[in-house]
Formats: C-alpha cells, structure tokens, sequence
C-alpha cells in the first residue's frame, strides 16, 4: 500500500507501487514523455534532472493549494487595471489547477501502463527454457508451439493502445501547457504584472484562508490517495489475470514434459532431489543428529494459534487433520512442497498419489495423516517425535521444505502423558537448534500478546533473529476485539515482542470454519485486507499481508539458506566419511563393507543351505537316530510296566494275556504320542546340527545370534501333522499284534536285544543298592572312606534279605509281612533297629537283581530254542515267549522309525523349509529385528558408511543442480 505524504503529488507521475508481492515498480525519469519531463522540471523547481524534485515539488503544490476556489470581490475604491490583473491571475489558477489533474492522470496512465508492460514482460520471461528439456523430448518446442500460439495468448493480453485510449491527447496538452506557460511566466514580455498580482492577492487573501486552506488540504489529499489506490487495484488485477494466465501456460508445459517423462528417463526436481537428503538424514544414527544442518522451515507456534491452516494456505490444500482447541499434530510432519502439472500429494513410503481436487481424497489424506501419528505415538505418551514425510506438488506452489511442529502448550491437561510439554519442548528445540534452520513463528493475534509461550522459545534459540520470520495470525479477530489498532502495528514491527526477525507478517486463514475452501480463504483475506483500515492508515505495508506474500518471503529466505550453507554441509559430510573409511581399513581390511541388510541377505542364504541339507540325510541315518531315540524313550515303561509285571507271574498263558492287555493300553493313550515326540526332537537336533556344522566351516560368527533366533522361531511355529497320529497308532497296533518270528537271525536279533537290554537294567540296579549299602571293604581300606549310618543299615538288611533268597530261590516280588516281622527281629537281635518300609525298598531292589539275572541266564537257554518255537513244542525250560515280546517291541520300532522317517523326508523337513522362509522374511521387514540380531562396531561403521556416502552423493547431485538453475 502507498503511504502518501508531502512527497506523494511530485512523486505520482514516477512512481506505481505495486502490492502484488510487495514489489515496487519506479518509473525511471528518462523514460517518461518529454513533455512530462518538462512539466516535472518546470513545476519541481529542478533544472538539474539529477537531483531529486522533492522538495521543490511539494514547494509547488504547496502554493498551488493556498489559491482560493472563488474570487473575491475587488477591494472598494480599486481601479479596472486592478480588477484585469485580478481577472487574468484568476484564468492563471484556474489553468493551474486544470493542468494538475491532467498532471496526475498523465502521471498515473504512463506509469499504469508502463508498469503492465513490464510486469508482463517479467511473467513471459519466467517462462521455462524449453531448451533445458531437449535432452527429454527432442521435437518438444515445435510440438509446443504447435498446440500453444504465443502471439495468440499476447493479442489476448491488453494491448498498449487499450491502455493509449485512457491517455489524453498529448498535443493538446502540448498547447494548452505552452499557453499557461507564457500565462505563468514572469519572464514574458506583455505580462509584467503577472508577478506583483501574485504577491499581492497571496498576501490580501493569506490570512483569511488559512483555515480553509489546511481542510482543503486534507480533503485533496485524501482523495489524492484513494484515486491512487483505486489505480493500484486496477492494475493490481491486471496483474492476477496475467499471473492466473501464465499459471495455466505452466501448467501446460509441465503436462507435456509429464507426459514424456514416463517414456523417458526419470529427472527429479531440485526439490525433490534436496528432500530426499532430508529422508536420509532423518532416518541417521542419533550420534551423527549434530551433523544435520541442512535448512528446512520449521513451524513452531502455541496450540490453536493457526500453524497448520498457515501451512494449508501455503500448499493450497486442507490437508491436515483438524480439532476445535486440542491438539491434533502429535509428531513431526515434513512437507515438501513443489511445482507440478497436477495438485497431489503423496506420503514418501507410499505409492498412493491423493488428488487434492477431489474431496473424498483430501478426506482419505487426513485420515491417513492421523492414523500414522497416533500409530508413531508409543504406548502411554501423547506425542512423537518420528517425522511424517509427504510431498505436495500442484502450479503455482513455492518450492520448499516445512516442519510442522506440534503445537507448544502451556498445561498438561487429562488425558495427556505427564511429560508431554517437556516433550514438545525437547523435539521444538531439536529442530530449532539447527543453525540453518528457518523458524516459522505463529502466533495468535486473537488472544493477549503476553500469553504467547513460543515467542521465548523462539528468542532462545534465535536471539539476533537472523533466521525467524514471524508470522501474526487471525488478523481481522485481532481488528474486532482490539481497542486500540496500533497493538497490531506495535507487534508487526516488531517492538511489542522481545524477540527479533527478520520479517514480520499478517495473515488471515479463514473465518474458523472447517468447511471453507482455500479459494474462499483466499479471497476472504483479500477483501479483509482491501477494506482494512490498517492497511489504509499506514499501519501495515502491502508486502506484510496475505499468506500469499508470506509463502513467497519464506521460499526466498529458504533458498537463500540453502545456497549459502549446502556446499558447507557437503564438505562437513565427506571429511565424515573419510574418517569412517579409514577406521574401516586400519581395522577390517580383508572384509567388504556390508551394512546390516546385506549382512542379513548373506545369512538367509546361508540359513536356507543349512535347512536343504536336512533333505540330504540318508534314510538310514534318519532311522536309526528314531529308533534309537524311541527306545530310549519308552523302555522305561515297556521293562517296568509291561515286561516285569507279565514276567512276574510264572505262568505262560497269565504272560501273555498280561502283555497283550498292557501293549493294547500302551498303544492307544501313549505309544503314538511319543513317537511324534521323538520325530520333532529329532528333526530339531538335525536342523541344530547342521547350522552347527556350518558354523565351523569358516561361517561370520556374526550371525549366531540371528541363526538361533531364526531356528527357534521356526521351531516355535512348526506343527506336526495331527492325521499322522491316527495312522501311527494303526501301524504301532498291528506290529505289536504279530507273534510270528520267521528266520532264526530275527529270533537271533530279538535275543540280543533283550540281553542287552536286560545287562542294561541288572547294571542300573546295581548300581541303586551300591550307592544304598555304601562302599565294600575294598574301597573302605583303598580309597578310606565309611559307610554313613543309614548305609550301615542297608546294608545289614540286605545281608538278611540275601540269605531270604538263597533260601528261597522262586520267591515272589513282594515279601509277606510274617517274612518282614522275622527280617525285623533278625536285626534287631544283632542290635539294629529298622523300618519295615526300608525293608521292603530294600527286597525290591535284591528282587529286581535276582530276577534280572535268572532273566539273562534263561535268555541264553532261549538261543537254542528257535527250534521248539517253530513247532509249538510247550517245555517249561525253554518257553521263551518274552523273547517273543521283545522280538515285537524290536519289530514296533523298527516300523514306527521307517513310518517317521517318512513322514519327516516326505512333508515335514518341507514344511519347516517354509517356516524358516517365512520367519527370515518377516525378519527381512523388521528393521528392529534386524538391529538386534546383526550387532557389532562392525556392522555400525558399515551402516554408517553407506548412509554418509549416500547423503554426500545426494548433496552433490543436489548442489550440481542448484548450480545449473542458477
């Protein structure tokens, strides 16, 4: 807006300031018609075009305004010479004044349209240089100029000779100002009395006009004033018209290189190619965060006080989660705005391209904005600081970089974690610290200037204010409630506040409602500001209002931060990396340089080979670990439950109807779930031997904990087969129901394998009464050790249970309690006092033995016995029929290991291959996973290096093409 002054009559013919983009537009002298020229010099006082009219003009202007509107009436007893001079000077006023409106008018036609004419040649020569896109589309500017007629789209534009028709004719001013010049000249031969007239009608009229003279004033300047302003509207539209026309030129251009693009190479925009720096950077280790000193716009202001509607206006779309006075931005959202044929937008781990034109796809945008920042969000806290990336291209917007902050609060409200202001604090701080940083101040100019928190913030970290831009919200609420409007005028010029910036600004983002359109916003804050009376008095420069200007101040500002600190940056970052290169080669110089995710490739392959190689395992191998393994497993309960207790009746026909009784239970509850008991241990004992082999062979031992944590999730997930239990236990069952023994090397094999099994058992038996008896003699007197006094009294039991069985050689498994009396009272009369439950444990055991061992001496008879088998020949001595049970315990397992085996090469070995598949992808995915599991100086120096030579590799693509635009 132009503050006019006493300076403001000369200066109209020079100067037309525009408010488009706080720009001023100066006519220069030179260039004004020659006779403007003459007028301005004649009437400035100024012969010397050099120095400036000033006030020489305003001098002018001045002693024009002290003629009076009417003549007065000729003093009595004057003269008709008197009256004819005062006739003449009154004509002379009269021409004076006229030639002062056509002066203004004259003035403001030339400059208007001088000021169109470059405005548009500056818009036509912000055009891009269809040359810089040859390398994309060859034949691009002869296509273009075939579909965009450059002359045609001029001729639509106003012509000069429509701006000529608002001039006057400039030889009729010509005549008229020859005329009024001889009239005013003192010089001028016929007119000598023109001087003395003068000095004699100020002088008669000076004192009774003065105060008409200062209303008068003040009346022609106030309209002087609003005829300009009505002229810097005018042309102020010309412009928006030029500007919404050159828009959709652009957006035209950028259509057709849109559409050679996806058949061409892929070239990113400057912007793009410096956000993505931003991505690394941010996804950085902590310790290297201090590096990070590249510039962005942070936004930081109160809650509620129009950060992210200030934000909104500058991407031209609602694109932000709203909520009526609570807090909606919960983490760091990156914004990187740039130009583009269409208004869309798009998150940076994310192919969805949202249309911003389209409401259910703004809709969609800020649901999907909310849904990350609450799932940012850890359990029991209120904000985050992981950053939110998004992209938002469409014509017409300022290429840059903004954070949006959440906003500071002064109270920790319900509902809220106890250290969410000092949370917001911390994370508002991280970012403002950057030296680079622009800091975007909101504050709210609705509420008490003194209950802003952000303004200390702000001035603690940015004290001299060379890197703030301070932005003053809801202006017309601020006009409305505000007593006194020079509080607004205090705070935009920044002498309210204590903090210091290097731009002030005010701004209106709409009238509260959620509703509105940024096309409705926007012309709401231009009618606000047109009809403001704090633009009209002076209180508010033309450059300092609107989001529009505020957008363009903040793209300036940031790329200026960006030219003058990026190549500083750069170097910063490649002495890092020439630090961790040189770590890398004094302390690993045989190995590559693998960061974690390629580490972690390098182990699923060598997982994957681990788990093939179970498909390698001979079936022998296979069944003999199974049968080996299933034995050990049941024998137990086959000799105790089964064996002893038919053996133990004496009876051949009591024998086997016992075993058959018993195998059938065994078989049904218990046998089966063994044996898949048995299959899995083994499968896993496999799987963990061979990972083992592997590690030996040379393997990093950098993937041990990864290859335990792969091997134990895979096992936690595998599940056997459930219909292999049913077809097991029919298997199980009709090889237990065969008795037949066909060839003497099977009734060989069953024998040994009692035998074996029986010396097995006899020497675990043994070994329970010599740990209960204590050491013989022998040890006593070699190794000198004693019996403890329970051992002194097992064994003087056993003494007297010995001489029972010698006795007694048939005796049964339990001993008859008149048999425990005299074994009592036996000890009792050597003088020792025993229990009859020891005794009783005690004839087990020596039981046991004895029967084990009558059991061993009858298995050897039983060798020759194969004979009488065959025939069915009944003899007491050599009725071998628990060599029989044995022969199909033996036969059981042997078909249940062939049956496992089976099921393990055929089904189950496949299906934990793709267990340990899905465990290493779903690894693969968790950047977590894999931080914890591949560890190590080495892996980190790894990580490091890759990221600082990506971000040095980025900055320098970025600064060669920052160069190029330059």
């Amino acid at each position: 807006m132009l503050r006019v002054g006493s300076k403001a009559a000369c200066m109209a013919c020079r100067n037309l300031v525009s408010t488009n983009m706080g720009v001023r537009f100066r006519v220069p002298l030179q260039k004004l018609h020659p006779l403007s020229r003459a007028i301005h010099h004649r009437y400035s006082g100024n012969t010397n075009p050099q120095r400036p009219p000033h006030r020489t003009a305003a001098r002018y202007f001045t002693s024009m305004s002290r003629l009076p509107m009417r003549p007065p009436k000729p003093p009595p007893g004057s003269g008709g010479q008197n009256y004819q001079q005062q006739r003449n000077f009154w004509v002379a006023r009269l021409a004076a004044r006229l030639l002062k409106l056509r002066y203004i008018l004259l003035g403001s036609a030339v400059g208007g349209g001088y000021t169109a004419k470059k405005t548009y040649e500056e818009w036509k020569d912000m055009l891009p240089d269809f040359s810089e896109y040859n390398w994309v589309i060859p034949d691009f500017v002869w296509e273009l100029s075939e579909q965009i007629d450059l002359d045609k789209l001029a001729k639509a534009l106003p012509e000069m000779e429509e701006i000529a028709k608002l001039l006057p004719d400039l030889d009729k001013i010509g005549e008229n100002f020859t005329f009024i010049k001889s009239l005013l000249s003192p010089d001028t031969p016929g007119n000598p009395s023109l001087k003395a007239t003068d000095s004699s009608a100020a002088a008669a009229h000076d004192g009774s006009d003065k105060q008409y003279r200062k209303s008068s004033d003040k009346e022609r300047l106030d309209q002087l004033q609003e005829e300009l302003l009505r002229t810097q509207l005018k042309y102020q539209r010309m412009l928006e018209r030029l500007e919404k026309e050159n828009k959709e030129l652009r957006k035209v251009v950028l259509q057709k290189d849109d559409k050679g693009i996806h058949q061409r190479k892929v070239k990113k925009s400057l912007i793009d190619l410096y956000s993505e720096v931003l991505d690394i950077l941010s996804d950085y280790d902590a310790n290297y965060n201090t590096q990070d000193h590249l510039p962005r716009v942070v936004v930081v202001g109160d809650q509620s006080a129009g950060k992210t509607s200030v934000l909104e206006m500058i991407a031209q779309a609602r694109i932000f989660p709203r909520g009526s006075g609570e807090m909606m931005t919960r983490s760091p959202v990156k914004v990187t705005l740039s130009e583009g044929p269409h208004h869309v937008a798009m998150f940076k781990d994310s192919g969805r391209e949202f249309d911003l034109t389209k409401e259910e796809d703004l809709a969609a945008l800020r649901h999907e904005i909310e849904l990350r920042m609450r799932k940012s969000v850890k359990e029991g806290q209120t904000v985050s600081s992981e950053t939110i990336s998004l992209s938002v291209k469409g014509p017409g917007i300022q290429r840059m970089v903004l954070v949006d902050l959440p906003g500071v609060i002064s109270t920790v409200t319900t509902g809220m974690a106890s250290d969410t202001k000092e949370t917001i604090f911390s994370i508002s701080k991280a970012y403002m610290q950057n030296p680079n940083a622009i800091i975007l101040c909101i504050q709210d100019g609705s509420v008490d200037a003194e209950r802003s928190i952000v303004t200390d913030l702000v001035s603690q970290m940015d004290p001299q204010g060379k890197r703030t831009i301070f932005v003053l919200t809801k202006v017309d609420l601020a006009e409305k409630n505000l007593a006194s409007p020079s509080r607004i005028q205090q705070i935009v010029e920044g002498k309210l506040f204590p903090m210091k910036a290097l731009g002030y600004f005010a701004v209106v983002t709409g009238k509260g409602s959620t509703g509105e359109s940024i096309d409705s916003i926007k012309d709401y804050e231009e009618d606000f500001f047109q009809n403001s009376r704090l633009l009209r008095d002076g209180m508010l420069k033309a450059h300092q209002v609107t989001t529009k200007n505020l957008s363009l101040a903040v793209s300036d500002c940031f790329w200026k931060m960006v030219r003058e600190s990026v190549e500083q940056q750069a170097d910063v970052f490649k002495a890092s990396r020439f630090n961790l290169e040189t770590e890398w080669k004094n302390n690993y110089p045989r190995l590559r340089e693998l960061d974690r995710n390629e580490l972690f490739e390098k182990a699923k392959n060598e997982i994957l080979d681990e788990v093939i190689s179970l498909s390698q395992v001979t079936p022998q191998h296979w069944e003999a670990i199974l049968q080996k393994k299933l034995w050990e497993r049941v024998s137990t309960h086959v000799i105790e439950n089964i064996y002893l207790p038919a053996a133990q009746t004496m009876d051949s026909g009591t024998f086997n109807t016992t075993v058959d009784i018993k195998l059938k239970q065994w078989t049904d509850k218990q046998l089966p779930n063994k044996a898949l008991e048995v299959a899995w241990e083994t499968l896993q004992e496999e799987f963990a031997r061979f990972m083992a082999e592997y590690k030996g062979k040379d393997q990093d031992d950098i993937f041990d904990k990864l290859k335990e944590a792969v091997k134990d999730e895979s096992i936690k997930r595998h599940k056997w087969n459930e219909r292999a239990m049913d077809s097991l236990r029919v298997i199980q069952h009709n090889a237990l129901e065969d008795r037949s023994i066909t060839d003497k090397p099977q009734w060989d094999a069953a024998i040994q394998f009692m035998e074996e099994t029986l010396q097995s058992r006899l020497k675990d038996t043994e070994s329970v009464i010599k740990d209960m008896v204590g050491p013989d003699w022998k040890q006593r007197w070699l190794n000198w050790r004693n019996r403890t006094p329970d051992q002194h009294i097992r064994n003087e039991t056993k003494n007297e249970l010995d001489r029972l069985l010698k006795l007694h050689d048939d005796h049964t498994a339990y001993l008859a309690n008149d048999e425990v009396t005299t074994v009592r009272k036996n000890l009792e009369g050597r003088g020792v006092e025993v229990d009859p439950v020891l005794i009783k444990d005690t004839w087990h055991q020596l039981y046991r033995r004895h029967f084990l061992q009558k059991a061993l001496s009858h298995c050897s008879l039983c060798k020759r016995g194969f004979y009488y088998y065959q025939r069915h020949f009944v003899d007491s001595e050599l009725e071998c029929n628990d060599v029989v049970l044995f022969w199909r315990i033996q036969r059981m397992l042997v078909i249940t290991a062939n049956t496992l085996r089976q099921q393990l090469t055929n089904t189950e070995v496949r299906r934990l291959e793709k267990n340990v598949k899905e465990v290493l992808d779903d690894f693969g995915e968790d950047m977590e996973k894999k931080t914890q599991l591949i560890t190590g100086r080495r892996v980190q120096l790894a990580e490091d290096l890759k990221k600082v030579r990506e971000i040095q590799e980025k900055l320098e693509a970025f600064i060669e093409a920052l160069h190029k635009e330059k």
